[in-house]
């Protein structure tokens, strides 16, 4: 938690995550790294992934309680996170649309469909930012 500078470093995510193949692993100590690209200045949330035909990893978007779609070329898996870093909900967006505002979000994690499932974000999970 706290504040953070655009910038790169990682999303470690606690809980259960899928690993193709061998279905559902346990991380609650160890977490699972995923890189992370960090947006919190006004230029960088408002540019987040316009523009781009896809990401490696994830984008933190701090402070945010609401996302769109508009003018992105792929689907995103959206994560509201509240301040604690809890995920409160998760969501798949097409291009094109507007999210509603989650009341208790004060972060937004993004990535590229599919990849969340993957990682273990899902309701309650929790997840740590750490900065390079």
């Amino acid at each position: 938690m706290g504040r953070w500078l655009d910038g790169r470093g990682e999303l470690v995510v606690y809980g259960e995550r899928i690993v193709h193949g061998e279905g559902i692993v346990h991380g609650e100590r160890d977490g699972f790294a995923v890189p992370l690209e960090i947006a919190t200045s006004y230029r960088a949330r408002t540019k987040g992934l316009l523009g781009r035909d896809g990401i490696e990893g994830a984008l933190l978007l701090s402070p945010a309680g609401s996302v769109h779609t508009f003018r992105m070329r792929f689907p995103i898996d959206v994560a509201y996170l509240d301040r604690r870093l809890r995920v409160i909900a998760v969501r798949t967006m097409k291009p094109g649309r507007l999210g509603l505002p989650r009341v208790r979000s004060r972060h937004v994690l993004e990535a590229e469909a599919g990849a969340m499932e993957g990682w273990g974000v899902r309701v309650g999970a929790r997840v740590e930012i750490v900065v390079e």
